[in-house]
This record gives C-alpha cells, structure tokens and sequence, in this order.
C-alpha cells in the first residue's frame, strides 16, 4: 500500500506542476467570468471539484466496487479516486484488451496499481474514428513500441500519441489522470 500512496502523491506533484506553468487570467478575464457565471459556495466547490484525498482501504473498496459493476464483455470500468479541478484521477478497471484511445488536447498520466500487461504506444492507428472532439479510437496499432507494464510502473503519454492497454492473466489495475498542455504550449 506504501507504493500506492507514493503514485498518488507523484500524481498530485504532476497536476501542481501542470498548473504552475498555466498563466493566470487577467483580472478584466476574471471580472468578464463572474459575471457570466454564478460563482458556487464553498461547499459546492468542495463537493463538486475537490477531493483531495483517497485512503488505500478507499481505493482497494473503489476496485471491488468496479470489479462488482462490470457486465459481460466490459473492457474497462472507471471509478473516480481524485479530482482538483480541472484534473481528475480515476481508477481504470481492465480485465480485456480496450480500443486504441488518441487524446490529441491533453497527455495521461498512468500508475499500474494491481496486476499487469503490455502497453503500446505510437505507430498508426488502425480502424481509426472519432469518438468526440478530441479523441479518437481505433481496433489496433501498427508499428508501435510495446512495453511490459507491472505493478508499480509509471507512464506518461503524450497528447496526441496512440496508445493501447492489454492486461496479463486478466487483471490491470491504473490510476489515470489526463492533463491538459497548458497555455502558450509546451514547456
């Protein structure tokens, strides 16, 4: 469980890094935004934005509860662990091989919490389509590099980068965490 709680600090450090480097709105860009839209209550915020911590015993308690969710012929079930807006941290159930997935605004963060398998990225995507307007999927992906992920492991993709989770006897666990490039580009 120590190792779990470390992934989910470095996660943490992540997104604060991430969030450093974003400039700051104006203060005509802030007055502009409260008038648009009602500002929430604290404890809306609190609520709906933040949740800064996940015990061990929660997130083993997230994992049976996906285990438990998951119908026949389900690839993945995602539970929410984490959030600090705009960031969410979610606990990927995948006992199948999923689709290819491309993010092409924001890079993913991944820690392997249980289990293992084969993570492929780049190359070409293969049955490529839309899924929404910033994603797409595919059936495979030719040509990338494959890696043996295991319990412990950390990756981050790219945005923009092809990538595809097959589990290994059936059991992949990840915490995931997609992030936004910041403003002005790359760092």
């Amino acid at each position: 469980m120590r190792t779990l709680g470390s992934g989910l600090v470095l996660a943490l450090i992540a997104a604060v890094v991430a969030l450093a480097g974003k400039p700051a709105a104006s203060p005509a860009a802030r007055a502009a935004a409260s008038k648009a839209a009602p500002q929430a209550s604290a404890g809306q915020m609190e609520a709906s934005a933040m949740n800064t911590f996940s015990s061990a015993s929660e997130v083993q308690a997230l994992l049976a509860k996906a285990k438990a969710e998951r119908k026949e012929g389900q690839v993945l079930v995602a539970e929410h662990i984490l959030s600090l807006a705009p960031y969410t941290v979610n606990l990927e159930y995948r006992p199948a091989e999923g689709a290819v997935a491309v993010h092409e605004k924001e890079a993913e963060m991944v820690y392997v919490i249980d289990g293992g398998g084969t993570l492929t990225t780049g190359g070409t995507v293969l049955g490529e389509k839309r899924t929404n307007a910033t994603n797409l999927s595919g059936t495979a992906i030719d040509g990338g590099t494959m890696r043996t992920i295991a319990k412990g492991d950390f990756a981050i993709i790219p945005e923009g980068t092809p990538h595809q989770f097959s589990p290994a006897n059936g059991l992949l666990v990840l915490m995931t965490m997609h992030v936004p490039r910041p403003a002005g580009g790359t760092q």
